[in-house]
């Protein structure tokens, strides 16, 4: 299946108009309702498996969650199997966003997705106050291994796993997804180090693919919080630290043995460039690779537009047709 190598996604336009602009800053009910009501769908569906301990770094239990869709839960009447296992389901690992230094398992916007028949696992990972990277990849690929090594289990396909995130979630989804055998970023976290942490496609909402180049792109508020940000994530600024940073980034990465790619990105994001996804996209041309960028007209750093069913059915429908 080839994938368009572009979309563009119209939800913001009603909101640039100015005649219309008051009113949204007069009314915030108009900005957060979508939200609140993203919020409430999330909030309804629990993990049928919560905290699982996939891996322990000292006396600190590494935990994800796992949702099964309604498909692998079916009852087997002759086991009394809670598992429907000649049904896996591919496997959505969403990594979560927070600047790399906060945030946790429990915000999965992506849900939807149970629909299409794919597991979600929703993976917490070493936040940079506590470790500097290379730490967070290191425990998302050993949650990859331990998903895949626990697969039958979980009723999950080991083949068809896909890696996921938002803002800084989404760097980390991306930079996943193209470092397979990168033994810098393997590291050595959990007990299935023989098993792959392979990923089949990586869908990137927002993320940084170049902490090299990101300074250089970013707003004034941009960089109010990116200047932070890496100081704790590299333990110093990109320009400082070049070989690191050039380690972080997933355009240093990208071969033709990587996997397709998703990318969503709003054009007038002022925290995350939008210039980010251009570029990972152009890398992902020149070598070859399938990608698509889909870019929401007005969007900001998350949002409406990002999380809507209309665009989640879409991703799903691609990235299910690009893994059969």
């Amino acid at each position: 299946m080839k994938l368009v190598s572009h979309r563009r996604i119209e939800p913001m336009m009603i909101a640039n108009r100015p005649s219309l602009r008051r009113t949204f800053r007069r009314s915030q009910v108009a900005v957060l309702l979508p939200l609140l009501l993203m919020s409430a769908v999330v909030a309804a569906v629990e993990p049928d498996h919560r905290a699982v301990e996939y891996a322990q770094v000292g006396t600190k239990s590494l935990l994800l969650d796992v949702y099964l869709p309604k498909s692998t839960r079916q009852t087997n009447s002759n086991t009394g199997d809670q598992l429907n296992r000649s049904n896996a389901a591919p496997l959505v690992i969403w990594i979560h966003g927070g600047a790399w230094r906060s945030g946790s398992r429990d915000n999965v916007p992506v849900t939807r997705w149970l629909q299409h028949g794919a597991a979600i696992a929703s993976v917490d990972y070493r936040l940079s106050p506590e470790a500097p990277f290379p730490a967070q990849i290191h425990d998302i690929k050993a949650a990859i291994r331990f998903l895949r090594h626990h697969a039958t289990e979980y009723g999950l396909d080991a083949d068809q796993f896909v890696i996921a995130g938002a803002s800084a979630g989404g760097h980390l989804a991306a930079l996943t997804g193209v470092s397979n055998g990168v033994a810098e970023l393997e590291g050595s976290v959990g007990q299935h180090l023989n098993t792959s942490s392979d990923v089949q496609a990586i869908v990137s909402f927002y993320g940084a693919s170049n902490l090299q180049s990101i300074l250089s792109q970013s707003t004034a508020h941009g960089l109010s919080v990116r200047v932070p940000a890496l100081q704790l994530l590299l333990e110093g600024q990109p320009q400082d630290k070049p070989a690191l940073a050039r380690l972080a980034s997933p355009v240093a990465h990208v071969d033709p043995k990587d996997p397709p790619l998703w990318l969503i990105h709003g054009d007038a994001d002022p925290q995350m460039p939008f210039e980010q996804s251009r570029e990972l996209e152009a890398v992902y041309q020149k070598v070859g690779l399938p990608v698509r960028l889909d870019i929401v007209v007005g969007g900001k750093h998350g949002g409406e537009g990002f999380f809507t069913d209309t665009q989640l059915d879409q991703l799903a429908q691609q990235v299910r047709g690009q893994l059969e």
